[in-house]
């Protein structure tokens, strides 16, 4: 498995070898020695995994956990071909406001390493996309927040030839110095002491 940083501080893509034959393939998208090597530590202990399945054109983001409690994923691509993108929202990180997009499909399987505090959005190419997600915590709705996907600050790569296809909470999202002015974001020093409690790296 291939492992390289991001541009967002913290956030990692792999790259595993996928195995085919006559039957079909087999491929290991998130395997431990590869993760601790480029992480530095153990993988969060797995609170919840989730599965989402949308149409081409659904863009779903930019979501955030409150943090704390904050939360840490791992995703990848087990079905059709996505945009996934990592946003740098936590505020006092030396890359807040870039942004990493990594193409996911079920031909490649690139797992993407979100830290905590950061923003993530994916955009569906195919029908039928599927997106597994581990997660360090279990889903709180009132701690789950949303960040508009079309900010135009943030320019984030949307195709030009999909029709949006939105939930109301997305639709309705603010662009991120509206969030930043109403002290909504997370602090990136605290997402850090985070990370390294849920990695086991601290007491």
């Amino acid at each position: 498995m291939k492992a390289e940083k991001l541009t967002v501080e913290g956030a990692l893509v792999f790259t595993p070898t996928v195995f085919p034959d006559q039957r079909g393939l087999f491929v290991s998208p998130y395997q431990k020695h590869a993760y601790e090597q480029a992480h530095g530590g153990p993988l969060f202990p797995v609170a919840q995994t989730n599965h989402s399945r949308s149409r081409r054109g659904v863009v779903r983001g930019i979501h955030y956990t409150v943090t704390p409690p904050g939360t840490a994923k791992y995703v990848y691509c087990a079905a059709g071909e996505a945009i996934d993108i990592v946003v740098d929202i936590r505020v006092g990180s030396p890359t807040f406001g870039t942004w990493d997009s990594v193409l996911v499909n079920s031909e490649e399987f690139r797992a993407v390493y979100l830290p905590v505090g950061v923003g993530h959005a994916f955009i569906s190419l195919v029908d039928d996309t599927v997106m597994s997600y581990m997660l360090s915590d279990s889903y709180v709705a009132e701690n789950e927040k949303a960040i508009s996907p079309f900010d135009a600050e943030l320019g984030l790569p949307i195709p030009d030839d999909i029709e949006p296809i939105m939930s109301e909470r997305d639709t309705a999202a603010a662009p991120l110095a509206e969030v930043f002015a109403a002290g909504l974001l997370p602090d990136y020093a605290q997402c850090q002491v985070i990370e390294k409690r849920i990695s086991g790296s601290v007491d």
